[in-house]
């Protein structure tokens, strides 16, 4: 039987702005390559026949080709320019899958997902049509209401990573409703025309690299890779 295509859209469209740097923070170096360079080898460590495709700014696709030069980085992948949003970054992206397949949908400066979470989030999509990567919150939480706010059980939530990996139809389906505020992720926008939404457990590691002290665990995490 054949194999189900499988593809990552790896969204990179990130500036320096909170990092409180001038380069965009998926082109800085964390254990002497760009974060970007982590994220694309973790997929590829999964499989390696996993069909790549880095959405980058327009302004930052040559630096970016630059970087893989100076570094000889090799690992094949196809590039696509951003759109103005999240929203039309993916949409971009998911021009370059074809046909039917698993899509993941990850962050460009997620670069410590653990392949055995990208593994259990494709399996997931491949049986339910959708698979979103979660963690349980270690913190007590709160419900702000009105001027004044209440705990709420922390048992009942979850906080949101990626990969978020989605049946290829599913994905475009979603895809093709016009773009609204409230969606966050792409799990909002495809539970917005009435698909399901699957949770596979992540892990803290998979930290969203966006300030300066995600650096400092970022170095440590990478030295213990």
């Amino acid at each position: 039987m054949a194999q189900t295509p499988e593809y990552a859209i790896i969204v990179a469209g990130g500036s320096g702005t909170r990092m409180q740097q001038d380069i965009p923070k998926q082109f800085i170096e964390v254990a002497g390559k760009p974060i970007l360079m982590h994220t694309i080898e973790r997929f590829y460590e999964y499989n390696p026949g996993v069909r790549l495709i880095v959405v980058l700014p327009q302004e930052q696709l040559t630096t970016w080709r630059s970087l893989c030069q100076k570094h000889h980085f090799r690992l094949f992948h196809m590039m696509v320019p951003g759109g103005a949003t999240r929203f039309g970054s993916v949409k971009n992206g998911l021009g370059a899958v074809m046909g039917e397949g698993l899509v993941a949908v990850h962050d460009g400066v997620r670069p410590f997902v653990e392949v055995d979470t990208i593994r259990a989030a494709y399996e997931a999509a491949a049986k339910y049509g959708s698979a979103v990567v979660t963690v349980s919150p270690k913190d007590s939480i709160r419900e702000l209401v009105g001027e004044t706010s209440r705990a709420v059980p922390r048992a009942k939530y979850k906080l949101v990573q990626t990969p978020q990996v989605f049946q290829a139809s599913i994905l475009r389906r979603a895809y093709e409703q016009p773009e609204q505020e409230h969606f966050t992720d792409d799990a909002s926008v495809v539970e917005s025309i009435g698909e399901r939404i699957t949770l596979v457990e992540g892990s803290y590691r998979n930290i969203k690299i966006t300030t300066p002290e995600d650096l400092i665990l970022a170095e440590a995490f990478a030295g213990k890779v």
